[in-house]
């Protein structure tokens, strides 16, 4: 092998991306080419640079990683993390494809995880480089011919070998100079070239017997390269007849599946001559193949060729055979005839399965996960047939189960994908067969056979049997005794399956649950880790936990457990009363206690329950004479004769007071019964009730705090009785004190007031006046003469009258009558009631409302109706509503001053008439007038005034009106 040349130094790779990605195939075809006899470990592609564009349609493309589906040979190597693809050994192209045109090394690659498998298809062509030279079978090759050959006799010449291809194969044949011989360079039917000798000119044997010719073989590849053998050519002399063939070629049809010593062709070749010179030989000339010599037999007498050896149409589909005839006379020379076989395809060739499954190793097992998604890779088929046309084309099917399909990525490939999710707890295991058939006739098939296990994932918890267990113990147990045992269930495998059990922390009378009970971590038995009192907790609630050893995540579940504690008859009744020292209690009985005396009862209380805890009390001893009598279910102790009846003073009586319980438990008291004198004959009942003089304590708490809850409720009782009567009291308070003790006195005004105080609120058709501010003086009060005074003073009085607001109803006393006669004088009324003011027959009450109070000068009337109703509807009249108007004269104060004028007379004196009387229980004064009774009016007046929640102004503007007007203050009115 000759050293290349340097332009074939560089690394020549390039690729040739074909085939666009299918989102069904889920394939891409990649094609790289390189040289053969590259250095090992040379790069020939980076697949994550041509196949960006795919990877990046993947959710994570920096996490791809390649792997190579590839068996047998170890060429080619692809790195996983980088997907860079590399030279892994010496590729010679000769050795690898033989004389094959088209020589690949093609395998698949996927990308992992196989959540988003991508498949490639990976096919890198080996070019071939002229390393090889053309040779000869033989360096020299004997030729004989006869002195009377013809011009242009052809010998056909030995073959050079060049297993190189194309250029670098070989091209042509040259001869070394002479003036006899010539060749002519001639192609076979399978491609292959060989030369033929040719005689040029006449022979002579006398002039020369021999020649040595230089044969060479040569090629065009760079460098170009050749090999050359010696023809020994020996000239003999002349033969009169020669054998002669029927044809000089026959084309033969084998069948690739003939049968070994089928017969091919019966040669028949003539020869005139007699004895020795006429018997022929047949044999393959001496340039055949070796390949020709070891498949095909030719019979050398009676020239059969025959089938030495089977053929394979896929290996060689035509065969070129030289044979000679040659008689056994002297100087023979030999006839030449060329057979060509051709071979016949026919399906004698079954499709070939080959699998490519994750699993390193294990040529017929997959693995994958349960749970995985659906179109999930298990494995990689693979399917070829040698034969051609119909006999080539499979078919290929899968069979096994409907979890998994087989989709077909390209060519004769495909894929194995889940076609649901699997579920490792119902099937762990799948049986599949691929199955490939042809399309020839007959149709030959192949079956594959492979295992699918599914891997597990944790993917269940633990469950237990129930949500809620309960159970029972009896208290009083040994610790560490064996309670019940909880188990779960993981279907899961190994760690994914493993189950350990914890209880989780809760608390039981401030302990915690791990201080009462423990499980067993490994199988779920629960163990009490004390003495249980069903006394103490007669019930242990906790939970269990059951989590499995997965990963990388755990899973865990839970259940209830209620562990009941069973009472035992573990405790003895305990007697509370009567009061026991040194178990002995003493009962007094008076002397004239007769027959049923309820001497005592023994109470007694027993810590357990059910029957356990129900007692029985009976006399054991010491009431031989049967003076006593016990109830035995409610331990009441009577006397059964009279004490009279009786000679002793003193018994002491054994009692036991037992449970029902199994064993029973008693306890055992002595009572001792003495009898007292009493003076008075006390009968049964009264006896009863004295040796009952000691209450149960629980009693006299109940009665405590029943008596302390009653004198709580007339407490509050009290206080909302005199809150109420306060409220009621403040809502008719008229008065008020002057404006400046207002202003300083912001609080309660007290009770106590003076008739100064009063107010005599004048009133016209019922509407309140505001505060007059009328200052006349007495040279401006109109003069009037006595008689105008007179014939005007009934018109003027009961209109000033009709006009008198005094003090609200409810300060007057239901048994005070005020009458007011036709013939007193309104001056001497009006005295009257002030006079009783002043004596205090009768107190106005304040009306107080919070921190308010009303305010005299608040009264104003409306612009539109002088005389209106009409309020704000607050308590306190403010500014902006209609009965406020400060600082303007109101026609009420001018109404006010002439109603004074007129019930005065004008030297300021009473006008006669005026009589004053008092009646009722308490001889009131009673006043009679002509006008109608003035307590209706009062009354009217006061109703309007409740409505407007105003009161009157102070009584001393009223005087000092009755001042300016030139009147003196009524006197006092006497009592007749």
């Amino acid at each position: 092998m000759h050293p290349m040349n340097t332009k074939m130094h560089f690394r020549f790779v390039f690729a040739l991306l074909i085939a666009s990605f299918n989102h069904d195939v889920l394939g891409k075809n990649l094609k790289y080419r390189i040289y053969e006899e590259q250095r090992v470990g040379s790069v020939i592609a980076r697949l994550s640079e041509d196949v960006a564009d795919v990877l990046l349609k993947l959710p994570n493309p920096s996490a791809v990683r390649f792997r190579a589906m590839q068996r047998g040979h170890s060429l080619l190597v692809v790195n996983e993390n980088t997907g860079e693809i590399s030279i892994g050994a010496t590729i010679d192209r000769e050795q690898l494809c033989q004389k094959n045109l088209n020589c690949s090394i093609e395998f698949d690659v996927i990308t992992l995880p196989t959540e988003h498998l991508q498949l490639f298809h990976i096919e890198v062509e080996v070019l071939d480089i002229n390393d090889n030279s053309p040779q000869f079978s033989r360096s020299l090759i004997p030729i004989e011919i006869s002195e009377s050959a013809a011009v242009g006799t052809r010998i056909p010449l030995d073959s050079a070998l060049d297993p190189d291809v194309g250029e670098n194969s070989l091209h042509t044949y040259s001869l070394s100079a002479n003036d006899f011989f010539n060749i002519e360079v001639r192609t076979r039917t399978d491609g292959a070239k060989y030369a033929e000798l040719i005689v040029v000119r006449e022979l002579d044997r006398e002039l020369k017997s021999s020649y040595e010719l230089q044969l060479t073989a040569s090629d065009m590849g760079v460098p170009q390269r050749s090999g050359s053998s010696l023809l020994k050519i020996s000239i003999s002399d002349s033969n009169d007849n020669s054998p002669a063939f029927e044809q000089q070629s026959y084309i033969i049809q084998l069948l690739e599946n003939s049968p070994v010593g089928t017969l091919l062709l019966d040669l028949n070749a003539t020869d005139p001559d007699e004895g020795a010179n006429g018997k022929i030989v047949y044999s393959f000339s001496s340039h055949v193949s070796p390949k020709i010599i070891e498949t095909f037999k030719i019979d050398s007498e009676r020239g059969h060729l025959t089938l030495f050896k089977p053929v394979d149409y896929e290996i060689t589909k035509s065969y070129e055979i030289d044979v000679q005839a040659q008689d056994l006379g002297p100087n023979s020379i030999p006839a030449h005839c060329k057979i060509i076989i051709n071979v016949v395809d026919v399906n004698d060739n079954k499709p070939e399965i080959n699998i490519n499954l994750m699993s390193p190793g294990k040529e017929e097992i997959s693995y994958i996960f349960e749970g995985d998604p659906i179109d999930t890779f298990v494995a990689l088929v693979r399917v070829q047939d040698k034969d051609s046309g119909l006999n080539g084309e499979i078919v290929c099917k899968l069979h096994g189960h409907g979890h998994f399909k087989l989709q077909q990525t390209y060519e004769n490939n495909y894929l194995i994908l889940t076609n649901a999710t699997l579920d490792r707890e119902k099937r762990s295991e799948y049986s599949l067969t691929v199955i490939a058939e042809d399309k020839g006739t007959p149709s030959l098939s192949s079956v594959k056979h492979f295992t699918v296990q599914i891997n597990d994932v944790n993917d269940n918890p633990p469950r237990f049997q129930r949500s809620r267990y309960e159970f029972v113990i009896s208290e009083n147990n040994s610790p560490g005794a064996y309670i019940t045992t909880v188990t779960a269930t993981d279907p899961d495998l190994g760690e994914n399956g493993q189950v350990t059990y914890t209880i989780l922390e809760t608390f039981i009378l401030e302990s915690s649950i791990t201080t009462y009970v423990t499980i067993d971590p490994s199988n779920g038995a629960i163990y009490a880790l004390r003495i249980f009192d069903y006394e103490e907790v007669n019930q242990i609630t906790f939970v269990v936990e059951a989590r499995d050893g997965g990963s990388p995540k755990q899973l865990a579940s839970n259940t209830t457990v209620v562990l009941t504690i069973i009472d035992e008859n573990d405790n003895v009744p305990v007697v509370v009363g009567p009061v026991l020292h040194n178990n002995t209690a003493e009962v007094s009985i008076p002397k004239g206690a007769e027959s049923g005396f309820h001497v005592t009862r023994i109470r007694a209380i027993d810590r357990d329950s059910g029957v356990n805890a129900e007692l029985s009390c009976s006399i054991v001893a010491g009431n031989e004479e049967s003076i006593f009598l016990i109830d035995p279910r409610s331990c009441d102790i009577h006397t059964n004769v009279s004490m009279d009846s009786v000679p002793h003073m003193e018994w002491e009586l054994s009692i036991i007071i037992q449970d029902k319980g199994n064993p029973q438990l008693h306890t055992k008291v002595l009572l001792k019964c003495m009898v007292f004198e009493y003076a008075e004959s006390v009968t049964s009942t009264a006896m009863t009730l004295v040796s009952q003089a000691s209450l149960d304590v629980s009693m006299i708490i109940i009665i405590s705090l029943g008596a302390i809850c009653a004198v709580l409720l007339v407490i509050m009782v009290l206080f909302a009785t005199r809150y109420n009567r306060e409220k009621k009291d403040t809502r008719s308070y008229n008065c008020r004190v002057a404006e400046s003790t207002y202003q300083h006195h912001p609080k309660r005004p007290s009770r106590q007031i003076h008739k100064g105080d009063i107010t005599l609120v004048p009133t016209i058709n019922g509407t309140l006046p505001i505060r007059s501010h009328h200052r006349s003086s007495p040279s401006s009060s109109p003069t009037l003469e006595r008689g105008q005074m007179g014939s005007r003073q009934s018109h003027n009085s009961h209109q000033s009258l009709n006009s008198l607001v005094t003090i609200s109803s409810n300060h007057v006393p239901e048994n005070f009558s005020l009458e007011l006669t036709h013939a007193t004088p309104a001056v001497e009324q009006v005295s009257q009631l002030l006079s009783m003011l002043h004596q205090g027959q009768y107190q106005p009450r304040p009306s107080f409302r919070g921190n308010k109070y009303s305010r005299s000068h608040r009264y104003a009337l409306q612009d539109m109706d002088k005389f209106s109703l009409k309020d704000s509807g607050r308590g306190d009249s403010e500014a902006g509503d209609s009965d406020y108007d400060l600082g303007r004269d109101s026609p009420i104060d001018r109404l006010l001053g002439e109603g004074f004028s007129d019930l005065f007379l004008t030297d300021g004196r009473i006008p006669a008439g005026a009589t004053c009387s008092f009646q009722g229980k308490n001889s009131q004064p009673s006043l009679s007038s002509s006008i109608p009774t003035l307590i209706l009016r009062m009354t009217a007046s006061m109703q309007k005034l409740g409505r407007r929640k105003r009161v009157s102004p102070p009584l001393g503007r009223t005087r000092q009106m009755m001042r300016t007007q030139g009147t003196p203050a009524p006197p006092p009115c006497s009592q007749k």
